[in-house]
């Protein structure tokens, strides 16, 4: 009888292969589990990408960029044809070439929304109040909602049927959306408004009631979960392509751009202890500076912009998530 002895010898790979490939097939789940929509990538790719270059890309580049997150040739050209259409967006033409370019309109949108996502107010707050108040009925009940629901992406809530509150609003994002949507004879703003029940539990129950924190701390922690994963496989993955740094960048932003849009952005004082949101700030802040020179490359090589070498782009760039 033979007895015969068989020796697997398997290849071993090395550990910085095994978790480089992590990172795309984190990046492809990512987007199988929560497709972004067009239009509102679109947006956050000028806001974050075009914008510190200029403002303006070529229709060909903006396709490009966009076609690694599943956003194809027909939904790219029907989500600027509607950025334009709202006032975002104004197209420009060169011969052949058709390039996208952002509007003034558009341009100090983006600016007051800086405020939102790269930056977060360090002053103390000082118990000052804004109060907006809509007057008579001259805005269609479409208008209506319409203002409403502005003015509580900018963080207000209602207190009274026509009567809207914030701690910490800017007078320039106020007076932008008023202006853009027509509203401005229709809404009388006061500011300084103070109030002796800060301390009370009455009004803590009102800023729970009003605000909703609990919604906005699911939408960050949601968001954490999922970077938090991405962060550990960058901490063991070198050699990443720009495109896939890029990926990372967008789609962090994206995601933390949506759970900015819920949050009111209230005083340190007047939120729980601690607060999910300045954790989820920090971890979009070590993502962006982890991803930022690969991305600046990709933006490079496809679009013809500088690495963040110019003097407008590189000071832009810095001054996001100080």
């Amino acid at each position: 009888m033979y007895h015969f002895t068989f020796v697997l010898v398997v290849a071993a790979t090395p550990p910085s292969q095994l978790k480089t490939s992590t990172v795309p097939l984190w990046i492809r789940r990512t987007l199988a589990a929560d497709p972004p929509r067009a239009k509102s990538l679109v947006v956050t790719l000028f806001g974050d990408a075009i914008a510190p270059h200029g403002g303006c890309v070529q229709l060909k580049g903006l396709i490009q960029l966009l076609g690694p997150f599943g956003i194809n040739e027909r939904l790219v050209r029907t989500s600027v044809f509607r950025l334009v259409k709202e006032g975002w967006l104004e197209a420009r033409r060169n011969g052949r070439e058709s390039s996208y370019e952002l509007t003034h309109s558009g341009r100090r949108r983006f600016s007051y929304a800086y405020d939102r996502v790269y930056a977060r107010a360090q002053e103390p707050w000082k118990g000052d109040w804004t109060l907006v108040l809509v007057q008579g009925d001259e805005l269609s009940p479409q208008r209506r909602q319409q203002l409403r629901q502005e003015l509580e992406w900018q963080g207000l809530r209602q207190l009274a049927p026509q009567l809207y509150a914030h701690p910490r609003i800017q007078p320039g994002p106020l007076a932008e959306l008023l202006e853009r949507i027509g509203a401005r004879k229709q809404v009388i703003s006061f500011g300084n408004a103070t109030s002796d029940q800060i301390g009370s539990g009455d009004f803590q129950e009102l800023i729970n009631e009003r605000w909703n924190l609990v919604v906005v701390a699911k939408h960050y922690g949601r968001f954490l979960r999922n970077f938090e994963r991405m962060k550990n496989l960058l901490q063991c993955s070198p050699g990443l392509l720009p495109q896939q740094w890029f990926s990372i960048r967008i789609l962090m932003i994206h995601a933390f751009r949506r759970a900015v849009l819920h949050d009111p952005l209230l005083p340190e004082e007047l939120l729980p202890k601690p607060w999910i949101g300045n954790e989820a700030y920090q971890l979009a802040r070590e993502l962006y500076r982890l991803s930022l020179r690969g991305s600046e490359e990709l933006l490079a090589s496809e679009c013809g912009f500088a690495k963040g070498n110019g003097s407008g782009s590189k000071s832009i760039l810095k001054e996001r998530f100080l």
